[in-house]
């Protein structure tokens, strides 16, 4: 026999449900404005009825025209908030809907990304007899996340590695619908000798408590708990505390020199497509980039909305109180504003740590043309700054052919074997010399 409490968490469960599965149904029907009334007022200020189109529009472009919705799963965060996940099934793929409702039927939280339909499997360069996967907390307080500590076997000293996903509320692997890239990354360098923490961000654990941050910034998003996840390889005793690095993808690299400064004990960064070109004018650049491989009116009007959105981050009126609403990706205006006054480039120049700077040639999102010049104009100079380019990678540094597209993220692939090996070999630098002359006996 239920508990009274455990029968209203079910009803509240049952609810949840029921409202979840009417959100994804309207959005189906392309119904954005019925969906913006289910929002609750912190939800409403960052997420529009424009921004919730252009998303699902984006996520229905890469899976195809919807198939079925699934059956909603609910889970109780907390008392009084549900978090529901839908599945979507579409033509070429799935989504998966994931929403925060409150007590009063209201959202708190909602997130559209490509679902994970297909079961992970390590890639070739993982050796899992090699390390041990231990589940972690980092950080502290109400804002403590999950992640991994990622341990190779053996006394060591050895380096240590903190992983940083890019911009978005991503969970520890960075999970991109079949794809674990930063699960690649720590299985791959822990099979070399490197030991790895990666966590869940803040904005994935917690996203109904980001809602209503209304001065939350590029800084809150990852300082904290990078500089946790620092000491907790630090306490490792098998981890050299003196070799602990950061290495961030995306917007993680961008922000990387940052964590570096707040925490002087990093030893150095390894930045994979840091973006350094003000994101504002990258937004629109993507937008144009993928209304021309798609072009629609509603590709159109995604351009024509990202344009005035970043017309307004670059306005002298900017201010923490601008509406999230009229903003790129619902970012508040106290994100925007530290974005806009930070530059990842002289951040690094001002550290005096070793760097290692990669790209994908095919990456459309942070390109070479853009970004990494910039990052090879301010630091290109330095011997302790390595920049490698692999011309076959794209964004996620998955080898391809042709112009990438949001569709390659779609199939199940791994990590370039070159760019692990590089980073292994680029932390470990005597084990590499070591390996380079076993090898060169071999050979003869």
């Amino acid at each position: 026999m239920q508990s009274p409490s455990s029968e209203s968490d079910h009803a509240a469960a049952i609810d949840a449900a029921a409202i979840a599965t009417r959100v994804v149904e309207l959005a189906r029907n392309e119904r954005f404005a019925e969906i913006e009334h289910f929002f609750a007022p912190p939800l409403r200020a960052v997420v529009s009825a424009e921004t919730l189109r252009i998303g699902w529009e984006n996520e229905i472009g890469k899976s195809g025209p919807v198939s079925s919705i699934g059956e909603p799963v609910s889970a109780q965060v907390k008392v009084g908030l549900v978090r529901v996940r839908v599945l979507v099934t579409c033509e070429r793929g799935a989504l998966t809907v994931v929403m925060s409702v409150d007590d009063a039927g209201a959202l708190q939280g909602l997130r559209i990304s490509s679902a994970d339909t297909t079961s992970w499997a390590p890639p070739s360069y993982a050796n899992p007899k090699r390390f041990d996967e231990i589940e972690v907390t980092v950080g502290a307080g109400p804002l403590a996340v999950p992640g991994a500590l990622t341990l190779p076997h053996g006394r060591g000293p050895r380096p240590g590695v903190v992983l940083l996903s890019g911009g978005g509320p991503f969970d520890r692997d960075e999970t991109s619908g079949p794809n674990k890239p930063l699960k690649d990354l720590a299985w791959g360098l822990a099979s070399r000798g490197v030991a790895v923490v990666r966590f869940d961000k803040v904005t994935y654990a917690h996203d109904s408590l980001m809602a209503n941050a209304a001065d939350f910034t590029m800084t809150d998003e990852y300082a904290p708990h990078a500089v946790a996840a620092v000491h907790l390889l630090q306490r490792q005793p098998t981890v050299d505390p003196a070799r602990i690095f950061i290495l961030g993808h995306s917007m993680g690299g961008k922000v990387a020199p940052r964590i570096a400064a707040t925490d002087t004990s990093v030893a150095g960064l390894v930045i994979l497509a840091g973006d350094t070109q003000p994101m504002q004018r990258a937004a629109i650049r993507v937008a144009r980039y993928l209304a021309a491989l798609n072009p629609s009116p509603s590709a159109e009007a995604a351009v024509e909305t990202i344009t005035r959105q970043a017309t307004l981050v670059e306005s002298p009126d900017l201010a923490p109180a601008t509406l999230a609403s009229e903003l790129p990706f619902g970012f508040s205006g106290s994100y925007w504003l530290d974005l806009r006054s930070y530059d990842p480039v002289l951040a690094a120049a001002a550290l005096d740590k070793p760097m290692l700077i990669l790209q994908g040639g095919r990456d459309y999102q942070v390109t070479v043309e853009d970004d990494l010049s910039r990052w090879k104009v301010g630091l290109g100079h330095r011997p302790d700054v390595t920049i490698r380019v692999y011309d076959a990678d794209n964004h996620l540094f998955f080898p391809g052919a042709g112009a990438s597209t949001p569709v390659e993220y779609e199939s199940a692939q791994h990590v370039d074997p070159a760019v692990v090996a590089d980073i292994a070999g680029w932390l470990t630098p005597n084990r590499g010399k070591i390996a380079r002359f076993i090898s060169g006996l071999k050979r003869r």
